[in-house]
């Protein structure tokens, strides 16, 4: 039976007879796990902030009418053509309307899948902006702004104003931040927009909307979905698109192929709109956790290397060990011991290390007119990132101390005993 009081004392001895040694190996740990929290909390905090300024603006399926030619050409109409093979050339596409049949009743009953959060209606409309004699072109959305608000983080994106402001005002426009710059405009002044038949309308500007892509804030604004539509002289139930959310965005492909088929619509996925940003992210991700490993291994094999060193210099403890009834195991796991003892103290010190750099990055200023609600550095507090750090301090000092306590537990105390 291992008498494990033993054991960790003599583990403990030699720790504190060589704590010189013993300290670089556990700050061989410490800086590994300090500078993994630092890089993968930073990167990964970094990456989420980018990846919202996308994600958080695109719905997980975009439901619209697709302008598309006839598949079917009158020719085909003719029997006498059935079967010859018809080449039609410059095909145009066929008069279809942008509204949404039905529009509000596919809301709802989106709304009643379990697998969605929300279903929004939304209004596309090409118009221009004019203050004074500037002429801008641009899209005005319709929207329900205060849902708008709660599923698209649409207060996170207003530099001025509010959402409610929005919707209390019938005329009003959440205009975007580099149309206002451009035509040198700002909350309370008033917008002239034409639409594309030539009917001007006048707005009132509630609030400056910035989403940090400069080519959309330069053209796009808001408006509520009731004023959109007077203004383009449609009826309460014109709709456009419809902005769907879900609760796993996993979902979002096969939900749409069914929606395509179920009501003969486009709908757009997430992945599909956004495939060469999502690339980007997993590479940048890969990336981090490669680097991030990287530097745990290295710490790694700073342990094998001290506690190799450890049995060279302790031959003749071992030989002593083994003399007075210390079996072989006995000796592997005093030398296991001490590898686990100082990856425990230097993965401990590592993950405090690590959260004492990381908070200090997450209040240094960082301000950029791209990305108006960011103040400071992203930094991702996730406390995987602790529990992983500690587990991999423990993992790697147990297989950096295996193979030399095998060394030291093969070593033949005789043979030692008649060198001295």
């Amino acid at each position: 039976m291992v008498n494990w009081k033993v054991i960790l004392n003599i583990a403990k001895t030699h720790l504190l007879t060589k704590i010189k040694q013993t300290a670089i190996a556990a700050l061989g740990v410490t800086f590994g796990i300090g500078a993994y929290i630092t890089l993968v909390s930073f990167m990964t905090g970094l990456n989420t902030m980018l990846d919202d300024l996308i994600l958080n603006q695109t719905p997980h399926i975009h439901i619209y009418n697709e302008i598309e030619p006839s598949k079917n050409q009158p020719i085909s109409l003719y029997d006498e053509f059935k079967n010859s093979m018809n080449v039609v050339h410059s095909i145009k596409p066929k008069l279809s309307q942008k509204k949404i049949h039905n529009a509000l009743p596919i809301i709802n009953y989106l709304e009643e899948n379990e697998q969605v959060r929300g279903a929004l209606p939304q209004i596309k409309a090409t118009i221009f902006y004019i203050a004074g004699s500037i002429e801008i072109g641009g899209n005005l959305l319709g929207v329900n702004i205060l849902d708008e608000a709660k599923l698209f983080n649409l207060n996170d994106y207003i530099v001025k104003g509010s959402p409610e402001a929005l919707f209390n005002t019938e005329n009003g426009i959440l205009l975007g931040i580099g149309i206002a710059e451009k035509m040198a405009l700002d909350v309370g002044d008033r917008i002239q927009i034409s639409t594309i038949t030539g009917e001007v309308f006048p707005l009132k500007i509630v609030g400056l909307y910035q989403s940090g892509i400069a080519d959309i804030d330069a053209m796009q604004s808001f408006s509520n979905l009731k004023t959109v539509q007077r203004i383009l002289g449609e009826a309460e139930n014109y709709v456009t698109d419809i902005n769907v959310k879900l609760y796993n965005i996993e979902n979002a492909l096969p939900l749409s192929k069914k929606i395509e088929q179920q009501f003969k619509l486009k709908a757009v996925d997430i992945n599909t709109a956004n495939a060469q940003f999502e690339t980007g992210t997993n590479i940048r991700n890969l990336i981090t956790y490669a680097v991030s490993i990287t530097l745990l291994v290295v710490a790694g094999f700073g342990i094998y290397n001290i506690l190799n060193m450890f049995i060279y210099e302790k031959m003749n403890d071992i030989a002593i060990l083994k003399a007075t009834g210390f079996s072989g195991k006995d000796v592997q796991l005093i030398f296991m011991s001490q590898a686990m003892i100082i990856g425990f103290i230097g993965g401990v010190l590592g993950l405090l290390i690590g959260l004492i750099f990381t908070n200090i990055i997450s209040t240094i200023p960082f301000q950029t007119q791209a990305l108006p609600r960011i103040k400071t550095y992203p930094i991702n507090f996730n406390p995987w990132f602790y529990f992983i750090g500690i587990l991999f301090a423990m993992v790697s000092t147990f297989f950096a101390g295996y193979l030399p306590s095998r060394k030291a537990k093969k070593i033949d105390p005789v043979t030692i005993i008649r060198g001295q």
